[in-house]
């Protein structure tokens, strides 16, 4: 990889803490406050555990009790003299496959420091937390535990080491449950799995019924790069898991394979295989198996090298009794980081991240074409053939790996994992592939190996069906350096060659051309010049308009100014009109003036408006004046205002009338001058015309 590389977070050498937990910061804060770590992401409850077979109301988990190793023995460790295989032994949870995977780690102390990080234990700095790294879809992360264990009757539930006072492995399980969101959702599963997310390699699955030519040079080289190997028995039903056959080998059980070597015995080559069961005990007992009959017939140097005699699980056994026996082999191998040692080879490694999304990239497999060219497409150019193929052909060795995210996490909720496939198809030779996975299948990955000739390829993967959602990591191993991008890198790549010849084009133009655009680009400033001055006189011509439309606005206003005044001029002539006596008033004047109180037709006019204008003037010079309570007021206003409240002069003259007369009537009649007068009958009749003018009068205030 590029030395670059080493920074980017995700890479091994710059883990991603998982949930964001910092296990130095988390350490250092339980020492500063003097308590265990209690992890709140993975609490030590029946949710960590599981959610069917040990969900909270399981007999599985009856009497259940979460302890710290230092509650179960006087002296943990962390670990003692190095892991070794036999700190691998299964309990009552079903990850055989994990516990083989462990188990090779054991193997490689380099993989293993970098999945089980030193500097942890039970003594110094010990707080109740540990961690491990592990790879999880393209990134590693740090998995931050404490170490509450699950236990019954005072020992743990699940792996354990033989001794009992080791528990390294028992919490690299829970840092992978962890990851899993539970212990239950590591029950069942691939040896393959466990390699891949140990390691960051890639997986291979041969079915040994149709073995491939040339496996068991492939398994030994594999072994040399430090790829990790396993097998297993398949089973015909579930009442054949973990039964054990005549010869001591378990079904349906996860074996890991440790290594493979060539003896001399009877005159001729004898290839073998050294493979152990993760339980520790219960061993092969056929041809090579620990003190057979067929090891005296090896010399004894060599006998001295391989042979050993133990119940720990681990046995020796002839290749062709390994085909015979075992149903499946899987292969882990690493990324060309995994191991630093310059005695093994390097694969070269590219990954890429994409998803399948309903309506737009999730397009099904070849057999629905109208969306199969939908899907994610990816592009790897392969330059050189291999050196020293295993099987003597020229080629290009590529192994290529498909694998769906988050499927053990999802069990919980009931979902399954997508159909998934790739096919490959060679740029440039028609629309036929050239190669694709073996079968499409609901596992976690689809790996297979292929060997090409040089030449630009683009990989589709695709789920079966067409709209079904998910998101992938697609990964490619190449024995030799290739050069790998995806589609969209590739159609980037296209562009920017087609601006560099662009580029080029211009400048193979010829000073003639570049004379022409010139003279072109001042035929378009002219054009650009006229076409100012044409805006020019445009604005202009706007500016004219709008001035024209001010004067209209001028005028406009002009004219409201006249008639307002107009109006004015009205309501002066309004005023005027209400300033003359009405007809009404005038006949009011001369009847109320009748300071007889009798009807008197002969009288002198002349002494009635005498009599008027006189007791008028009297009035408007301050002579006369009159104090009404608020009643007569409210009574004035009803009778004499209009609408707004206002008295026009006519009204106003005839209430000062009314008013004097009344008055002079009263102080007529009150000759005692006692403030109040008394009227008989006779006096408002109304045929008595003085006594009608009074009741009149009054009726009208």
């Amino acid at each position: 990889l590029p030395a670059h590389m080493s920074s980017v977070a995700g890479h091994n050498s710059n883990a991603v803490p998982f949930q964001q937990q910092d296990f130095q910061q988390l350490r250092s804060a339980c020492l500063r406050d003097g308590v265990l770590f209690c992890d709140p992401a993975f609490p030590a409850d029946w949710s960590s555990l599981g959610y069917n077979q040990l969900g909270r109301y399981s007999s599985k988990t009856t009497g259940l009790e979460w302890k710290r190793p230092t509650e179960l023995c006087s002296n943990p460790q962390f670990i003692i003299g190095g892991a070794k295989r036999t700190d691998i032994c299964q309990g009552a949870l079903g990850d055989c496959w994990l516990l083989a995977a462990i188990a090779s780690l054991t193997l490689d102390p380099q993989i293993l420091a970098r999945v089980v990080p030193s500097g942890q234990g039970f003594q110094q700095d010990y707080a109740g937390i540990f961690h491990f790294q592990l790879w999880q879809y393209g990134d590693w992360v740090d998995v931050v535990v404490d170490d509450r264990l699950p236990t019954r009757d005072g020992k743990l539930l699940f792996v354990h080491s033989a001794e009992g006072s080791e528990f390294w492995s028992a919490l690299l399980e829970k840092a992978y449950a962890k990851v899993n969101s539970s212990y239950e959702a590591l029950s069942g599963g691939s040896t393959l799995e466990g390699f891949e997310d140990f390691t960051g390699g890639i997986a291979e699955t041969y079915d040994l019924k149709d073995p491939p030519p040339h496996l068991f040079p492939l398994m030994r080289k594999a072994l040399r790069l430090g790829s990790l190997l396993g097998c297993s028995i398949d089973i015909s039903s579930s009442y054949e898991t973990e039964a054990i056959t005549g010869q001591k080998l378990v079904k349906g059980h996860a074996y890991s394979i440790t290594a493979a070597q060539e003896v001399h015995a009877y005159g001729s080559a004898v290839q073998l295989l050294r493979i152990r069961n993760p339980w520790g005990q219960v061993e092969w007992t056929g041809a090579w198996s620990d003190g057979s009959r067929e090891w005296d017939a090896v010399r004894p140097e060599e006998k001295s090298k391989l042979e050993h005699s133990a119940d720990d699980g681990e046995f020796w056994m002839s290749f062709s009794d390994f085909l015979r026996q075992f149903s499946r082999l899987e292969m882990c191998n690493l990324t060309p980081d995994t191991l630093s040692s310059d005695e093994v080879g390097r694969w070269s490694y590219s990954q890429f991240e994409g998803a399948w999304r309903v309506g737009s990239t999730a397009g099904g497999c070849r057999n629905y074409p109208a969306t199969f060219c939908s899907n994610p497409q990816f592009v790897i150019r392969l330059q050189d053939v291999d050196d020293e193929p295993h099987d003597g052909e020229d080629g290009c060795t590529l192994l290529v790996g498909l694998m769906q995210k988050d499927g053990r996490r999802e069990r919980r909720f009931g979902r399954d994992l997508n159909t998934i496939g790739f096919a490959i198809y060679q740029v440039g030779r028609g629309s036929a592939a050239v190669a694709r996975s073996r079968t499409f299948i609901n596992l976690r990955e689809v790996c297979d190996r292929f060997k090409l000739p040089p030449g630009e390829y683009v990989i589709i993967p695709s789920t079966f069906e067409p709209h079904r959602k998910g998101s992938f990591v697609l990964r490619v191993f190449t024995e030799k350096q290739a050069d790998s991008r995806s589609e969209r890198e590739r159609e980037r790549e296209r562009e920017r060659e087609t601006e560099r010849e662009r580029e080029r084009e211009r400048e193979r133009e010829t000073e003639t051309e570049r004379d022409r655009k010139r003279e072109r680009e001042r035929e378009r400033e002219t054009e650009r010049e006229t076409e100012r001055e044409r805006e020019t006189e445009r604005e202009r011509q706007r500016e004219r308009e709008r001035e024209r439309q001010r004067e209209r606005q001028r005028e406009r206003g002009r004219e409201r100014d006249r008639e307002r005044e107009r109006e004015r001029e009205r309501e002066r002539e309004r005023q005027r009109e209400r300033q003359r006596y009405s007809l009404q008033t005038c006949r009011h004047i001369v009847s109320l003036m009748d300071v007889s109180f009798t009807r008197s037709h002969g009288s002198d006019m002349e002494r009635v408006w005498a009599l008027f204008f006189s007791g008028l003037g009297g009035y408007l010079c301050g002579s006369a004046g009159f104090q009404v309570n608020s009643t007569v007021i409210q009574e004035i206003v009803s009778r004499y205002a209009d609408d707004q409240c206002a008295i026009d002069f006519d009204c106003f003259v005839g209430c000062l009338i009314r008013l004097e007369t009344l008055f002079k009537m009263f102080r007529t009649l009150d000759k005692k001058n006692q403030g109040k007068i008394e009227l008989d009958i006779q006096q408002v009749k109304p045929q008595n015309y003085c006594n009608l003018n009074i009741f009149s009068c009054f009726i009208q205030m």
